[in-house]
């Protein structure tokens, strides 16, 4: 069958992706057709646009997408024709139908849409494994999120709020500050006005927090260092604004002991197991409204390069979504 999907010749520039006519085969081995009716954008899909992350090229992009299952392979049991599901993280999502392997299909419950499944997978199972694994927030203790504003950052707050965490958050201007404080947070920090660190210091009567969630890198390392407490942890799992610099050994010690972390989603659900318990865990909570996702921005598939050129500028909130 014939479909169209953005295809990216070489790396760079927004205006680098092109609108395409492809043909697909009918699924393989473990693999499904589907047809796509939500995709999620994330800011991995700009660090591989961008060649900052390296693509075997010519390559499809995006990582994350719902539809309904139209076709299945030979050996593919766990879902079927008719299925409605959301994947993530798997290359090539932009496109109105794809090929994809059935072991990275999640089943979307009931009560869910696909837009709701779509904006909040890879998001929420992003919050998931930093806050329950990477480093399992506990009640009462005091969190630094950056990005706050985002929507990974929605989420983190609200998860964080469940747990019992006082949650900070950094973001930019008055209005985003507001925001966020809807969505879990106990204080916001303007990046903008405020010197962050010292803000941590007066919020949590000069001790710091436990643990810095920091998605922006360069920009924002040397604020998040100052603000953690002594055997503080550094999750650096972004780097929006440039790689974080190195760190040495001894900085961790001059500063209090500290723990330096760059970990990746795609680690943390590599296994058929690990991508069901991450999913699992987010559906729960979005079933049971803990976690309220904010759809902001809903464009056209064509209209992708406008939407990473926002998307690059921080001018989006929340979650936003391409429709194929």
């Amino acid at each position: 069958m014939k479909t169209t999907a953005i295809r990216l010749l070489e790396q760079g520039a927004a205006n680098k992706m092109n609108m395409e006519t492809v043909d697909l085969d009918f699924p393989g081995d473990g693999e499904v057709l589907l047809e796509q009716t939500a995709i999620g954008l994330n800011y991995m899909d700009v660090y591989q646009r961008s060649g900052y992350y390296p693509l075997d090229l010519p390559s499809g992009l995006g990582l994350e997408a719902a539809g309904t299952v139209l076709e299945v392979g030979p050996d593919v049991t766990d879902v079927s024709v008719g299925d409605r599901v959301v994947y993530g993280p798997v290359l090539g999502a932009y496109a109105k139908h794809r090929l994809a392997p059935a072991a990275r299909m999640i089943k979307i419950p009931d009560g869910i849409s696909d837009q709701i499944a779509a904006a909040v997978l890879m998001k929420g199972m992003t919050v998931e494994y930093l806050m329950c694994r990477t480093y399992p927030v506990k009640a009462g203790e005091n969190v630094l999120f950056h990005a706050a504003s985002g929507g990974v950052g929605h989420l983190a707050g609200q998860w964080g709020k469940h747990i019992g965490a006082n949650m900070i958050g950094v973001t930019s201007g008055k209005e985003n500050c507001e925001r966020i404080i809807k969505h879990g947070y106990a204080h916001a920090i303007d990046r903008n006005s405020d010197d962050i660190a010292k803000r941590v210091r007066e919020i949590t009567n000069d001790e710091g927090v436990a643990v810095v969630f920091d998605s922006v890198g360069k920009a924002s390392f040397d604020a998040s260092l100052a603000s953690l407490a002594p055997r503080g942890f550094f999750i650096s799992f972004g780097a929006t604004t440039g790689e974080a610099p190195a760190v040495s050994p001894s900085t961790l010690q001059h500063n209090g002991s500290l723990y330096f972390c760059r970990p990746s989603l795609a680690n943390y659900v590599a296994t058929r197991e690990d991508l069901v318990h991450s999913a699992n865990a987010v559906f729960d909570l979005v079933g049971k409204g803990v976690l309220d996702v904010s759809i902001d921005q809903t464009h056209p598939l064509s209209e992708v390069a406008d939407v990473h050129a926002a998307f690059e500028a921080g001018t989006t909130t929340g979650s936003t979504l391409l429709i194929p």
